[in-house]
């Protein structure tokens, strides 16, 4: 069985939308897109790339995918984050059929959500990580089917924007943490408990 964590930038105030760029996610004419690159540092990178070196596999909902693939492929400025991410296994959620994807090793998984990587988590294979992909995250909270959180927590409040919790009531244990210089807090959690919709 593969287990599935996710990974992904917050706000204090539990924000995800958006963290890279002011075109990732403009719903809501949202206007902070980009605020996570302020905290960006060689003690960041370094964190990040631990997951980087350990394999798996990538799993996106379709908005954060088509965002991805429509930038990685194009990018030759050497980077070793663009070389793991051309390379590795990357699964797409779609409700609806869709063309075969360009960007390599990519699989689309048509379907609910919930039902279809709750298929793949039964297979063997790497272990799956989601980047971004809120709606997906979610869907699969909710389901019980996430192992592990990396949250990367920026020391900065938002006030508005799509955060990564609602609607689902869930306990974590603390695992791992550190602090960049600059503040950013990379915490590691799993669940601790079954989680329970808020009523």
């Amino acid at each position: 069985m593969r287990r599935i964590t996710v990974n992904n930038n917050v706000s204090l105030d539990g924000v995800m939308q958006a963290p890279m760029s002011a075109s990732e996610d403009p719903r809501g004419d949202f206007p902070y897109g980009g605020w996570a690159l302020a905290g960006n540092d060689e003690a960041l990178a370094a964190e990040m790339g631990v997951g980087e070196q350990s394999g798996g596999a990538l799993l996106f909902g379709h908005r954060t995918y088509d965002n991805m693939a429509a930038f990685w492929p194009h990018q030759t400025d050497g980077n070793p984050f663009t070389e793991y991410m051309n390379r590795v296994e990357k699964f797409v959620v779609s409700r609806h059929p869709q063309p075969e994807p360009d960007w390599q090793n990519s699989t689309v998984l048509v379907g609910d959500a919930v039902d279809t990587v709750a298929a793949v988590k039964q297979t063997d294979g790497p272990d799956l990580t989601i980047l971004g992909s809120g709606e997906l995250v979610g869907a699969l909270a909710a389901a019980g089917l996430i192992d592990e959180y990396v949250l990367i927590i920026h020391p900065v409040v938002l006030g508005t924007g799509m955060r990564l919790f609602g609607g689902t009531h869930q306990a974590f244990e603390l695992t791992r943490s550190i602090t960049t210089p600059k503040g950013v807090m990379v915490a590691h959690y799993v669940p601790a408990g079954a989680p329970e919709a808020v009523p």
